[in-house]
């Protein structure tokens, strides 16, 4: 070939190469580590919402997010950073996090998991969410609960960064609706045995419920060893 021909053929290389650095959505090292910091607080999840709180566009965290990207996008709106390490909980914090905006909280048996209070891991995740915000689309896996009272300041906790329904209210609701009765024994003498909650906050918790709920959990509080 031509020693001009070459020449040319150069030019237009490198004109494709500067083309292509010039297309490549960039996202500075502080969005990432900002983004990062957020998402190692809620294992490894993130919503593309959160992304661009962080200064992260959608056209940027597409790019990353494509095959062997820094991200891997787990459905519409959910993004998980690609190599973080795995946790056993991982599953309540991708059904929680998109409905964290609709003030949802976990509960029920799922609050109780992540206690650490149940034996067995529930088939779907329980949230508890406002009345106002009932519309929310069902999705698998997710079993959505309607709040008739707003949650109280006391009446929620953090778990892993997980907004979850306070133990005693978490022993109470699962309870109503039809927990196994022997797991709810187990798991509040545990829970009282462990300082997550006393009898004195359970019984404040049943006060006004059903006739059966009140005197289950003061016959399992009877069984608490002194």
């Amino acid at each position: 070939m031509a020693r001009g021909a070459l020449a040319r053929l150069g030019t237009r290389r490198r004109r494709g190469v500067r083309r292509l650095g010039y297309d490549v959505p960039h996202m500075s090292d502080t969005a990432h580590d900002q983004l990062y910091h957020l998402a190692e607080q809620q294992a490894g999840y993130f919503t593309a919402s959160q992304a661009e709180s962080a200064g992260i566009g959608r056209g940027t965290l597409r790019h990353h997010a494509r095959p062997g990207g820094r991200f891997e996008r787990v459905r519409r709106g959910l993004y998980r950073l690609r190599h973080f390490p795995s946790s056993p909980h991982e599953h309540v914090v991708a059904a929680w996090l998109p409905l964290r905006p609709t003030g949802a909280v976990v509960s029920h048996e799922s609050a109780l998991e992540l206690y650490g209070l149940a034996d067995v891991i529930p088939a779907a995740v329980h949230l508890s969410i406002p009345r106002a915000k009932r519309g929310v689309r069902p999705r698998s896996g997710v079993r959505i609960h309607t709040l008739e009272v707003p949650l109280e300041t006391d009446e929620v906790r953090t778990v892993d960064g997980i907004a979850v329904t306070s133990p005693e209210r978490t022993l109470a609701d699962a309870l109503d609706v039809g927990s196994a009765p022997e797991q709810i024994d187990l798991a509040v003498r545990q829970a009282i045995d462990r300082g997550l909650t006393t009898p004195r906050r359970l019984r404040e918790v049943v006060d006004g419920r059903a006739a059966r709920t009140r005197l289950f959990i003061e016959s399992a509080i009877g069984r608490v060893p002194a």
